[in-house]
């Protein structure tokens, strides 16, 4: 059977761990907020419904709750933490709602025979918990498959009906066997892993020739994984329908226009790229401006009206086409509403209403790791492959504050240094992204035996696998001392450096 699994996400932060752990097993992921309509995604014929674990009580007031459409759909169903407790409030069973802490960390969990085991080669072993409520009795015609100690109901089946409920995370790699209690549910649903990129690059290519009809395609380019790969993609579709723009706003790393320019110039002579300078114009833009989002927000109409003019020039361009990720779209969108919303991207909720041209994104349900595939999949050569990701917006986000061009000075020298002693050190491909973040703060120093009150920056780098999550790098003493050392001596106007040790989550990976 073909089909792709939904995933409804209540608000877990584990929720993006479950469409990577799917896809990684050769299965296509959706993700879909809670609270919205599901008539879009189910009428993409999804085969497996999964509901993600969640913050909040299933009896809290506001709290999300089950589209009675998803049940209609008669599809097989897993329900992970929150998603368990749903389906067994929504079909008749009964919860037990903790007034005041909960189960959180390993746990023990012991299984009755089902097709949801197999393969696991153990009745009892480890599973991580993370929940406040827990279902007190199951609905009618589910069973028992699995408790703990203190949980008598840790997972409960209706195999006739293929709907499951587990109250720990699968997930997470501290449950056991966690990819293959997926796995076993999508082969229980019928599923057949068909998701390859070959096959993505193909039914991506015919979508984008259907939706264009010879139409021509301007392409924002900023010369990073995401931005080049959809070019490659594009061009592969339009062919000399296809113009790529790089917008230099001044906001870039050192050296980076120049070298973007030359890079891709001689990797894709075909791409039809244009260099427009607009430095002033977005820096204009900016002045005055301290909060991340509006920073975002402008930023993202000032790239519209450089397309726009550059459009212009070259016209009639009736397509703009952009790198957005799954990672932009999913924290640009909030299962509660924009309240709860973590950042727009500049690509995603930075966009104006008006837009003047219709919107292409040919990778916008890919996550980086799988853009780096396709990247290969297409020849896209590795030395750009693997460049550290660079946010949109820039180095705008990496100064907390009003962006200045003394302060873009500043935070562009000490991510040079970074980024060179990174590479001295052998470490590069090893980490996801590390570079300076200049902060609104001044301290007391000493530098020849005289008073400084200077700036303070703070070093991020992590690792990860496709930002979704991310861990904070446990780098040598050696790289972190010539990170500081050089900083201090080399950059005018610190003298102070720290190193971030926050994850994602709670943490974001950009500090705006």
């Amino acid at each position: 059977m073909t089909g792709h699994v939904l995933i409804i996400d209540y608000g877990s932060q584990y929720t993006q761990l479950i469409a990577r752990k799917i896809r990684a097993a050769g299965y296509y992921a959706e993700i879909w907020p809670a609270g919205s309509p599901v008539t879009e995604p189910l009428a993409k014929k999804p085969g497996a419904l999964i509901l993600s674990g969640g913050p909040d009580s299933v009896e809290a007031p506001g709290a999300p709750q089950l589209d009675e459409a998803l049940l209609e759909a008669h599809l097989p169903i897993l329900g992970i933490c929150y998603g368990m407790q749903l389906l067994a409030r929504r079909l008749g069973g009964e919860l037990a709602c903790q007034t005041q802490g909960g189960e959180y960390g390993p746990a023990r969990l012991t299984v009755t025979d089902s097709p949801l085991w197999a393969g696991l080669g153990q009745k009892t072993f480890s599973v991580w918990m993370s929940h406040g409520d827990r279902v007190k009795r199951p609905p009618k015609g589910f069973t028992t498959i699995g408790q703990t100690q203190d949980l008598p109901q840790a997972a409960m089946a209706a195999p006739d009906k293929a709907i499951y409920g587990l109250q720990f995370h699968p997930e997470v790699h501290h449950t056991f066997g966690g990819e293959k209690i997926l796995e076993n549910f999508l082969k229980i649903a019928g599923l057949s892993p068909d998701w390859r990129l070959d096959s993505f690059v193909t039914t991506t290519v015919k979508a984008i020739q259907e939706k264009t009809q010879g139409g021509r395609v301007l392409c924002a380019l900023s010369g990073g994984v995401d931005s080049t790969v959809a070019a490659v993609l594009l061009a592969k579709a339009v062919g000399e329908n296809l113009r790529c723009v790089f917008v230099d706003n001044g906001l870039l790393r050192h050296n980076e226009a120049i070298e973007v320019e030359t890079a891709l110039k001689a990797a894709f002579p075909k791409l039809n790229l244009t260099v427009a300078k607009a430095q002033k114009f977005f820096l204009d833009q900016l002045k005055g401006v301290v909060d991340p989002e509006e920073k975002r927000r402008i930023i993202g109409k000032a790239f519209i009206e450089v397309f726009t003019k550059e459009a212009a020039k070259l016209g009639p361009i009736d397509f703009l086409a952009q790198g957005t990720l799954y990672p932009d779209v999913i924290e640009s969108i909030s299962p509660h509403g924009p309240s709860a919303m973590i950042k727009s991207h500049h690509n995603v909720g930075g966009l104006p209403k008006d837009l003047p041209f219709a919107l292409i994104e040919p990778l916008r349900d890919l996550f980086k790791d799988e853009v780096r595939a396709l990247g290969e999949e297409l020849g896209v050569p590795r030395e750009l492959l693997w460049r550290q990701p660079f946010p949109g917006p820039g180095l705008a986000i990496r100064i907390v504050g009003e962006v200045t061009e003394p302060d873009l000075a500043i935070v562009r020298q000490a991510d040079l240094i970074i980024r060179e002693e990174l590479e001295k050190s052998g470490l590069a491909e090893d980490i996801w992204q590390a570079f300076a973040v200049l902060l609104p703060v001044k301290s007391v120093g000493v530098m020849g035996d005289g008073r400084t009150y200077q700036r303070a920056v703070a070093i991020r780098a992590v690792t990860s696998v496709d930002a979704m999550t991310a861990d904070w790098a446990r780098l040598p003493d050696s790289l972190l001392t010539r990170w500081s050392s050089r900083l201090i001596n080399e950059v005018n106007g610190l003298n102070r450096v720290l190193y971030d040790i926050s994850t994602k989550p709670p943490s974001t990976i950009e500090w705006e």
